[in-house]
């Protein structure tokens, strides 16, 4: 008898966070389910091809009526006893295209800033998000937080009826390579406001009055690099400072003693977490769930620039004190596994 398939939403096509928790998960498989993953044409349908995982094209950039409708199909001839959205837009999407049919409906939730203005611009904006999201959980069985500080936020601003498991993101062991001291310092994130990017060129800006040896990769793509350039210029650190781009993470952490991050929107960081898996120093805001990875000194106030300067210094030039992974982390067969226990839990309707 072949096993039920667990249809995975997905309203991205990049590489960024989501995809890298979906990949994981495809690499060590649902055990019971046969997971499909619907989402945009892009690297992250080329990806689950290349691992022998079925996929089902979904373009969302057309109206969200045809969105609906091509989704209602896909759900209607794969006949799926689970319906798993991840972001907001997924879920709204699910609960559109599956008003009537007979499955369980569940969602991941990546994400909920701390401050509801940083995606949604105006208190009105953020109200009315809020209340579009209480009335769509509704129709969730299971809803599935990837840290506890998003499983906080969902119960403080959603209200659900649906229960809410922690599952936290996963990363494998390995053995760290021995890592002298340095201050090559990686910023290695989206170029977008909440990043917080200019507090990472001021952060180095102080670290390179007392150590001018240090250097700063700001890697990453997005609409803040021309405004970063410039600001490298005024601060009088563009020489010290590249823009490379997309870069590759592992050979990026392998280059560097140091991971810069004080973001003012972080959940569960796959970033930080493939950073401390790797031995690197790291320096965050403490805020999200950060404090689930880092412990406290490794952690500053995201505006905090001199704190955060001292911390870069202390993580580069005194590995000892470098972040080990917590045993909360699992591993992504742990994680895999705990997914499926809220599919179990859920049923099957």
């Amino acid at each position: 008898m072949p096993e039920p398939i667990a249809l995975w939403v997905a309203p991205v096509s990049n590489l960024a966070g989501v995809a890298r928790h979906i990949l994981d998960v495809a690499r060590v498989g649902l055990p019971g389910y046969r997971l499909v993953v619907t989402a945009p044409e892009g690297p992250l349908l080329e990806q689950l091809r290349a691992m022998g995982r079925p996929v089902v094209p979904l373009e969302v950039d057309c109206s969200v009526t045809d969105t609906v409708r091509a989704l209602r199909s896909t759900v209607r001839r794969l006949k799926p006893v689970m319906v798993h959205s991840h972001l907001a837009k997924a879920d709204f999407l699910v609960t559109m295209a599956t008003v009537g049919l007979a499955v369980t409906l569940v969602s991941t939730e990546h994400h909920i800033p701390e401050d509801p203005l940083t995606f949604h611009g105006t208190r009105a904006k953020a109200l009315s998000r809020q209340a579009a999201h209480n009335a769509r959980i509704r129709r969730f069985a299971a809803l599935i937080a990837v840290s506890e500080s998003t499983k906080r936020d969902m119960l403080r601003n959603w209200r659900p009826t649906a229960p809410i498991t922690l599952v936290r993101n996963a990363v494998d062991r390995i053995a760290p390579a021995s890592r002298p001291p340095g201050l090559r310092i990686l910023s290695l994130t989206r170029l977008a406001p909440e990043k917080n990017l200019e507090t990472t060129l001021r952060t180095f800006r102080e670290v390179v009055r007392s150590h001018p040896e240090a250097r700063l990769t700001l890697a990453g793509e997005g609409s803040e690099a021309i405004r970063l350039q410039h600001l490298a210029r005024e601060l009088g650190v563009s020489e010290t400072v590249s823009f490379p781009g997309h870069v590759d993470a592992a050979e990026a952490m392998a280059d560097h003693d140091v991971l810069l991050q004080p973001s003012k929107a972080d959940n569960l960081s796959y970033t930080l977490l493939d950073a401390v898996n790797a031995g690197m120093g790291v320096v965050a805001s403490d805020i999200g769930g950060n404090p689930e990875i880092l412990p406290a000194h490794c952690m500053a106030g995201p505006d905090d620039v001199a704190a955060l300067a001292a911390l870069v210094i202390d993580q580069g030039l005194t590995p000892q004190r470098r972040p080990q992974l917590p045993p909360g982390i699992p591993t992504v067969e742990e994680m895999a596994n705990g997914i499926v226990e809220v599919y179990r839990r859920s049923g099957r309707r």
